[in-house]
């Protein structure tokens, strides 16, 4: 097995130079992300890295989106960074309810890459491995029309597929209310069938006990069965990387 992985490993790196790029510099776990959401095949692999290299340079051209990009976001608080989970996940909560549609689409699609940026990098332990993943948890509780942007939750599940491939571990939804499940409906068929598989939508007690025990006491907060207190993404403080750079 680590032959043919070795071995898809090199083809990738070969077709990402056909292409006129490059795969200097990064290690093996971050191409093999890109090979796993490829069914590791070299050549599509490659074809999605270099797509990733050049979105990555058209909206992320300083490597990071600094927090006055998306002030209007992030000051209504809706999104929490949680810690690690059971398994060393970095767990993102989001409150829907304080939620509305953008108009500004350009400064939500940063928004977006802030949030996954922020949440993967708060697993570094020191340096990037290139493998991190995380866990969202999507709650729906107490929303109204006014909250429901399937546009904006299609954005975040596709730049998920196409530009932070094999980084989700799980995704649940919490409180899915009965008019959301057509929007839902809707928004599946954006999603692939491995996206798809990774979400849960947390609909009765066994569901919520299983959740709750997955994620962690210690993470959770107190209104969703832990002992944690909320705890928004812009006031996390993520630790240098040795190598001088964080996102």
């Amino acid at each position: 097995m680590d032959e043919r992985r070795d071995f898809a490993l090199t083809q990738m790196r070969n077709s990402v130079h056909k292409l006129g790029s490059s795969a200097e510099g990064y290690k093996d776990p971050t191409l093999l992300r890109f090979l796993v959401a490829q069914s590791m095949d070299p050549d599509k692999a490659a074809k999605m890295f270099f797509q990733w290299q050049k979105w990555r340079a058209s909206l992320v051209p300083n490597g990071f989106i600094s927090e006055s990009e998306v002030v209007d976001e992030l000051e209504t608080r809706k999104v929490f960074l949680q810690g690690l989970s059971q398994d060393k996940y970095p767990v993102m909560l989001i409150r829907t309810n304080k939620h509305f549609p953008a108009e500004d689409q350009n400064q939500f699609k940063k928004f977006v890459v802030y949030l996954l940026d922020k949440a993967i990098a708060s697993a570094f332990k020191g340096r990037e491995i290139g493998n991190e993943k995380l866990i969202g948890v999507i709650d729906l509780q107490s929303i109204s029309y006014r909250n429901i942007d399937a546009r904006g939750l299609i954005t975040g599940f596709q730049f998920l597929q196409a530009y932070y491939p094999d980084r989700l571990a799980k995704c649940y939804i919490l409180h899915m209310p009965w008019f959301f499940v057509s929007v839902w409906k809707v928004i599946s068929r954006f999603l692939e069938k491995a996206t798809l598989e990774k979400i849960v939508i947390v609909s009765n007690e066994d569901e919520r006990k299983k959740f709750i025990r997955e994620v962690g006491e210690e993470v959770l907060p107190e209104e969703y069965g832990g002992r944690a207190k909320l705890v928004a993404i812009q006031d996390v403080q993520l630790t240098p990387m040795e190598n001088g750079t964080t996102n």
